[in-house]
């Protein structure tokens, strides 16, 4: 999961980290202040705000640390005491968010995730919030010897791989299905509509295929239903509806969950592996897919971005809110030019 993220970017990463409580199962960076986007030089990723999640496995304890370190990155939450931080953190998307936060000269913002929770997400796609940013490229800074959390990330770029087969053609390109992979997490969620770049997907994934690949490769190679032309970047799976069953037994509980009320009319209550059976004689089976996967998103999305009044404080929401506006109105401009 480790990769190589923006040259001379790790002892700027480990100064940062040394600022918060050590107590930690997994932490790791992500977003554009990491892995170039495209329309962004070298010299304005240096300047771009680093985002970070940290894994942890007793939230209110942690909290307890951070606050005696780091009383100012709170907002006014920060009277009520770490359990009610915690509280606050497990609804939605399970993440407790610092933003704008001022830290070795940098302007970063870090999320707060109970382990359990994490491997909650990343096996069964429950939010599919943090389980999505580690579907793409990530820089790993640290990560503990925890063998369900290691099991958990592998599964769920497995996870991500049969979604993606399932929404796709018979044959494609390797950008096709990295393209697909990386617009999971991002399918329903209204802030793709209102505060972020359209283009967002397209600009994550076309500067870093190289690291799209040393996540999937292996699964790729390894997996019985796709071939893989990697000296060719092209791919072809089976479409047969027994190849889709097979696949739509693998998606993770949620998202089968999520497919079944989709599909199924109220009343019947038929088992989920004869829905799947039904679903994969469809010709519409991709975008049944597509639609669990945003039914999934848009609660998620919606109640955690309802947080951010509460965990950043009004002057701060309204802040992030106007850097998102003005990020999603330059890319606008920059398809148009």
């Amino acid at each position: 999961m480790a990769l190589p993220a923006l040259s001379g970017s790790g002892v700027q990463f480990r100064r940062i980290l040394a600022h918060f409580p050590q107590e930690l199962s997994l932490a790791f960076a992500y977003g554009s202040g990491v892995f170039r986007q495209t329309g962004t030089t070298p010299s304005q990723s240096v300047h771009n705000m680093l985002d970070f999640v940290f894994a942890v496995d007793d939230s209110v304890t942690w909290h307890m640390m951070n606050l005696l370190k780091n009383r100012s990155h709170y907002s006014f939450l920060k009277l009520f005491g770490p359990k009610h931080i915690s509280n606050i953190q497990g609804c939605g998307a399970g993440i407790y968010y610092n933003t704008l936060v001022q830290c070795n000269g940098r302007m970063i913002k870090y999320g707060v995730i109970g382990t359990d929770a994490l491997i909650e997400d990343l096996f069964h796609w429950k939010t599919l919030y943090v389980a999505g940013r580690l579907q793409k490229p990530v820089k790993i800074l640290t990560q503990n010897e925890n063998g369900k959390l290691q099991a958990a990330l592998l599964s769920n770029l497995k996870s991500a791989v049969t979604a993606a087969f399932l929404m796709l053609p018979e044959s494609f390109s390797e950008e096709d299905l990295y393209m697909q992979i990386a617009g999971l997490s991002y399918c329903g969620d209204f802030r793709m509509i209102i505060g972020e770049d359209r283009s967002k997907v397209l600009n994550i994934v076309k500067p870093n295929v190289p690291h799209f690949q040393k996540l999937y490769s292996n699964i790729l190679q390894e997996c019985p239903q796709v071939v893989y032309k990697h000296q060719l970047g092209r791919l072809e799976i089976d479409k047969s509806p027994e190849g889709q069953f097979m696949q739509l037994m693998a998606l993770p509980r949620t998202l089968q969950q999520k497919i079944t009320s989709f599909v199924d009319p109220p009343g019947k209550n038929r088992d989920v592996e004869e829905v799947l059976l039904k679903v994969a004689h469809d010709p519409d089976c991709g975008l049944v897919v597509h639609q669990g996967i945003s039914g999934i998103v848009r609660s998620s999305s919606l109640i955690q971005s309802s947080k951010t009044i509460l965990t950043a404080g009004f002057k701060k929401s309204v802040t992030y809110s106007m850097k998102k506006m003005y990020k999603m109105t330059k890319g606008c401009l920059r398809k148009t030019s």
